[in-house]
């Protein structure tokens, strides 16, 4: 009965990590800091979003994200899946989510769109999961402008030159 009742753990550990990266994505869409920040863990964690920066810590993080991401003009679509969950422990997992990612900036006609995978370690601590440690990987981008009436290509590869 022990095994059963360890397993059946896993599979709600699982769900529960399934639905923190959803609760994050939509988070980012929705510009919402608050329930953004609930899904890291506290204290000393590791974020590596590239060209965005590297952050030991939420509210450093945070504070970038606001920074850049939170205007009106500014619209994200994050699309994660192909998730590959791997349970570790009782209080560790990591995973690997690819994510489609499309942005509209309406002030100035930029679009956007990112393919790439995020490397995520999750901790569990007083009975809920967090990210504890997040690596995002470009692997395609294409930018474009329409600020003219006419879509406009700038840039077609890995990882666009800084704008």
């Amino acid at each position: 009965m022990n095994e059963i009742l360890a397993r059946l753990q896993r599979l709600e550990d699982i769900e529960a990590i399934r639905k923190l990266k959803a609760r994050y994505l939509h988070a980012c869409d929705r510009k919402n800091i608050v329930a953004l920040r609930d899904c890291f863990a506290p204290g000393n964690i590791h974020i590596d979003y590239g060209a965005i920066g590297c952050f030991d810590n939420r509210e450093d993080f945070l504070r970038v994200y606001q920074e850049k991401a939170c205007h009106p003009e500014v619209i994200d679509i994050h699309h994660g899946h192909n998730e590959q969950i791997e349970w570790l422990s009782p209080s560790a997992a990591s995973a690997i989510f690819d994510l489609f990612f499309y942005q509209i900036d309406t002030r100035t006609g930029m679009l956007i769109q990112l393919g790439g995978y995020y490397e995520d370690q999750f901790r569990k601590q007083d009975g809920q999961w967090a990210i504890s440690s997040t690596r995002f990987v470009v692997t395609s981008t294409v930018v474009s402008n329409v600020s003219s009436g006419n879509l406009q290509p700038l840039f077609q590869g890995v990882a666009p030159p800084p704008i």
